[in-house]
């Protein structure tokens, strides 16, 4: 669930007034999406960070019991975020999303602010990063084909290296022995001796032909530097590639004593048709202890662990039964198995302490204090937490503390207790005490995403929109082929009981991403239903929704220019459906001029286009004034597109005359929705992609 929200103002005096909460608090069930880059304080092991793919940059001081989020005006995280200490108090570097290309971004504050690096090259992305800890001056980054250093902390970058692969630069890791720096490539070993002033490779024999360092760590213990890699053919993973490709990826894991003689093999204990690990991770001053973390062909998350240096491995993540693991949801027997998080992708060593460790995967975080004998869920609160050494108990009410982090789409009130919300990855989630506590307490809804709910006002049955395909109309869920794959599908289903149990009403074999009751029938279900290749996308409507899941439903004509992507619907009170049609790209990746504004009058089966020539490429909400008695009054969120025609048409729209004339009332770079005070019709928040919520109490000044 993202948090995102902020206060400013613009042209149409959207302002900061007593009405609007000081304080919001996240509620959720922890996790659910995937997390990455653990990221733990050398000098206070007890404060970490965690980068979430959303956007997303936690941040704990009480090893992972509560989290707090990095203002996201300041700092917008990817998979690669990883955010590094140094010995200068306060001075972070880590990479940011918060502009248009990720760069390298300093804080000198510990977090709360952010700015990029004046060394920045702004037009070329970076993809992994790495800092002297004890000389914070010394970076190491990559752009695609090339490594750069900067020793005067990011000021200037000179570029060491540059590569001739199509694979890229892959940066596996570095270890800084000032004035040594080893850097770990695809391509090899490549070294300073002088502080960065100058690089070669460097070439030891024992490594097999053809293989490169996708993960790569090291450490010093007395006057002794062991270099560790974990290896896969050069051909087979290129720069930047996530950890999620695990399957058969790794062939070999390496050490090398620096100054010996050649690499050596370091695999006794893993089971390379079993184990798939790919990250490799070591404190700074512990040579014998190093720990490799993925998954195993059951799918499961795995980590193992050297306490020889690589001598043997053995599996101290051990999920059988939970049997060394504090669990949240997700367990074996929980709400989630072992396969829901499935693959670490982010773990951590405290530099200074090999037993502190934390790691993260596709839907939590687990940590460990002692080495790996004993591993906690941090994702829960503790009061919620499953002791180790039995199964996850299924159905059980957690309670947020603060690291909540996929998408919520929608929330249905059955009562003023009973609350069921659609999320994408972890399909929906159930509260019985007004939103404090929530759970998987349902049954009969597992496609991956609830996009839209209703409650009928007569039955209180609730009608939903499910598909298996997640974020739609994102930008890179507008194609076909990301659409339309094989095994995407979708379903309208209903629960009679508030959201405990859900029946399928109909299985249209095709995304539906919204659900709308026709208020003056009470047997007419509308669904918008997501398919251009075969022509099935389209508005369906079901007469007998009493029938449940023997209703029948009819495809209505679509209206002229669509191509298969309605997004909401509204059914006004002259029984005229008002719709918005979003994006679609085609194969080339450029904007059809398909999306828009369409009214249907099902007397007649006409529609008619009431679009804004900025609504073509890519509109999203339309929502009706409440305050309008005659329904005449819409407003319409608007994306910016990209590459030509559809650039630079976001915002905010409305419309006093049903769609006759359009003004741009808040010109902005993505607006998804909006939503009124039902207690104040002057006062409204907007949602936009990257730019937090905003809030108007004068709207009808505009």
């Amino acid at each position: 669930m993202k948090t995102l929200y902020t206060l400013l103002a613009f042209s149409l005096q959207i302002m900061v007034f007593a009405q609007i909460p000081t304080q919001w608090h996240s509620r959720g069930i922890g996790g659910g999406g995937a997390l990455f880059a653990p990221a733990i304080n050398p000098l206070n092991t007890e404060e970490y960070y965690v980068a979430c793919d959303m956007g997303e940059l936690f941040h704990t001081t009480d090893f992972g019991l509560s989290y707090s989020n990095v203002n996201f005006t300041e700092f917008l995280a990817f998979n690669n975020s990883k955010v590094l200490f140094t010995s200068t108090p306060g001075l972070l570097y880590a990479i940011n999303y918060r502009t248009d290309i990720p760069q390298v971004a300093k804080s000198i504050d510990n977090g709360q602010s952010w700015d990029n690096v004046p060394g920045n090259l702004e037009w070329e992305e970076v993809y992994a990063l790495f800092v002297d800890y004890h000389h914070p001056e010394i970076l190491v980054t990559n752009f695609w084909s090339s490594i750069l250093v900067s020793d005067d902390s990011g000021n200037t970058f000179t570029t060491v290296y540059e590569t001739e692969i199509g694979a890229g630069a892959h940066l596996a890791g570095v270890f800084f022995d000032y004035p040594n720096i080893f850097i770990g490539l695809n391509e090899g070993l490549l070294v300073s001796h002088d502080g960065g002033g100058s690089f070669a490779f460097e070439d030891f024999p024992g490594i097999a032909d053809g293989q490169g360092f996708y993960s790569f760590a090291g450490a010093k213990q007395n006057d002794t530097v062991r270099l560790m890699g974990a290896t896969a053919p050069v051909d087979d993973f290129w720069n930047g590639m996530p950890s999620t490709d695990y399957w058969e990826m790794i062939d070999a894991v390496y050490r090398l004593d620096y100054g010996s003689d050649n690499w050596g093999l370091a695999v006794s204990g893993i089971n390379f048709g079993f184990d798939y690990p790919m990250l490799l991770a070591m404190a700074d001053n512990d040579i014998s202890t190093a720990y490799l973390a993925g998954s195993d062909a059951e799918g499961f998350p795995s980590v193992l662990k050297t306490t020889n240096g690589g001598n043997s491995w053995q599996h101290v993540f051990l999920t059988g039964n939970n049997q060394n693991i504090i669990t949240g949801w997700s367990g074996d027997g929980g709400d989630h198995h072992w396969w829901y998080p499935e693959i670490i992708l982010g773990i951590d060593v405290a530099r200074f302490n090999p037993d502190v460790v934390v790691v993260t995967d596709l839907g939590t975080v687990h940590k460990t204090g002692d080495g790996g004998n004993l591993w906690q869920q941090a994702y829960v609160s503790v009061a919620d937490q499953h002791p180790a050494g039995g199964p996850t108990p299924k159905n059980q009410d957690y309670h947020s503390i603060g690291i909540e982090n996929t998408s919520a789409w929608c929330m249905v009130w059955s009562d003023e207790d009973n609350i069921f919300t659609g999320f994408s990855d972890i399909s929906g989630l159930r509260s019985k005490d007004g939103g404090t506590g929530w759970s998987f307490d349902y049954s009969g809804h597992d496609q991956n995403t609830m996009y839209w709910a209703v409650k009928h006002p007569v039955s209180g049955i609730i009608y939903a929109a499910t598909s298996t395909v997640h974020d739609i109309y994102q930008s890179y869920r507008l194609r076909d082929s990301e659409i339309e794959y094989g095994g995407s599908g979708g379903t309208v289903i209903f629960s009679e009981d508030g959201g405990a149990n859900w029946e399928v009403m109909h299985d249209f074999e095709m995304p539906v991403y919204w659900v709308a009751l026709d208020p003056n029938d009470p047997e007419k279900l509308y669904a918008s239903v997501i398919n251009h290749s075969a022509g099935f996308g389209g508005i369906w409507a079901t007469e007998d929704i009493s029938a449940g899941a023997s209703s029948t439903w009819d495809k209505i004509a679509n209206p002229a220019r669509t191509q298969g992507h309605p997004a909401s619907i509204i059914v006004l009170d002259d029984g005229k459906v008002l719709t918005s049609w979003s994006a679609r790209r085609n194969t080339a990746g450029q904007f059809t001029n398909s999306s828009g504004v369409f009214l249907y009058d099902p007397v007649n089966g006409n529609w008619e286009d009431l679009t804004h020539p900025n609504m073509v490429y890519w509109t999203k909400d339309i929502v009706v004034d409440p305050a309008d008695p005659l329904q005449d009054t819409w407003y319409a969120g608007v994306f910016s597109g990209w590459g030509g025609p559809a650039n630079d048409k976001g915002g905010l729209y409305r419309t006093f005359d049903r769609g006759q004339n359009w003004e741009r009332i808040w010109e902005t770079h993505r607006v998804e929705s909006c939503s009124f005070n039902p207690l104040n019709h002057d006062e409204i928040y907007v949602t936009t992609e990257t730019e937090g919520l905003w809030h108007s109490i004068n709207i009808n000044d505009a």
